[in-house]
């Protein structure tokens, strides 16, 4: 699941988390734990222009220092970024931060990445927007090296070139799984021949299998081998019948009854599924947790 209180946009935040904080962070974090959740994942935004603020709202925690927080006060559960916008900072950077992370929860971390969206935000910092596909090309290319085994990574790229410059501690894991984000044409085409996975944003059940089959499609092309994780955000969820209003895309009912919907997601070729429950509060939203894990998750 996407953490609840950091981020806020209007899209999917609920009213309760506007006067959140770190102790409702803590206790929902701990809760999917010991549901058996698969990851908890944050998002990545360094400013927000005031043209979006209203829509997206300025508030955006950073991943590393979240995750990394919430790493200490969790046991199994990975920690996801959600997605981290990596061109937006030098690879040596990004791997310092990340290989961190990974080392200090016990090999944890999940690579989330994806190109970005915000103009401003890369005009503040110094990027060129308009090249943030071949620059996070590079990045990925350039954080196979830096998040590898290797306490001296060797990149030459055409934007960034190290060799000789040591880095410790490494990651626990001997390979950072490193899922791409985004479902443009080219953010499909980037998952399958760079990545270990594949995350997409916002397409509908009836978009996925054409999108799946792309990617098979171009990862047979190209030869590419290895584990792929193929995952979905599918529709708001709330375990058991609300007695308020919930929408009318939110799913509802008994753990059998939504299992049996989401089970239409393997059926496509999907391996992870990213929900997102219902609440009107932290305790609502713990309560809808611990219902998912112990009754709806063992229907999947």
């Amino acid at each position: 699941m996407q953490l609840p209180v950091q981020s806020q946009s209007t899209l999917y935040a609920e009213g309760w988390e506007a006067e959140a904080g770190p102790d409702d962070l803590l206790e929902i974090a701990r809760a999917a734990d010991r549901a058996g959740f698969d990851y908890l994942a944050g998002c990545d935004h360094v400013a927000i222009p005031r043209r979006l603020a209203a829509a997206m709202s300025t508030v955006w925690y950073d991943p590393v220092a979240t995750l990394g927080f919430l790493a200490a006060a969790t046991e199994r559960v990975r920690l996801l970024s959600h997605v981290a916008i990596v061109g937006l900072r030098h690879p040596l950077l990004t791997a310092k931060q990340y290989a961190t992370l990974d080392h200090l929860s016990g090999g944890r971390l999940v690579l989330g990445v994806g190109a970005g969206h915000v103009q401003e935000e890369f005009e503040a910092l110094g990027v060129d927007f308009r090249q943030r596909g071949s620059v996070l090309d590079e990045c990925l290319d350039a954080l196979r090296a830096a998040l590898g085994p290797d306490e001296f990574p060797e990149h030459h790229g055409k934007l960034y070139d190290f060799e000789g410059l040591g880095q410790r501690p490494r990651p626990a894991q001997d390979r950072v799984p490193v899922w791409v984000g985004g479902s443009s044409p080219a953010a499909v085409r980037r998952a399958a021949l760079k990545g270990d996975g594949w995350l997409p944003q916002g397409d509908p059940r009836d978009r996925l299998p054409a999108q799946i089959a792309r990617i098979r499609e171009l990862r047979e092309r190209a030869g590419v081998q290895g584990p792929f994780t193929v995952g979905a955000i599918v529709e708001p969820l709330y375990v058991g019948t609300p007695r308020w209003e919930v929408g009318r895309r939110t799913l509802t009912g008994g753990p059998r009854e939504l299992a049996e919907s989401l089970r239409a997601y393997r059926a496509m070729g999907v391996h992870q599924i990213q929900v997102r429950l219902r609440s009107r509060s932290r305790g609502e939203l713990i309560d809808q947790i611990a219902a998912f894990g112990a009754e709806v998750a063992p229907e999947l």
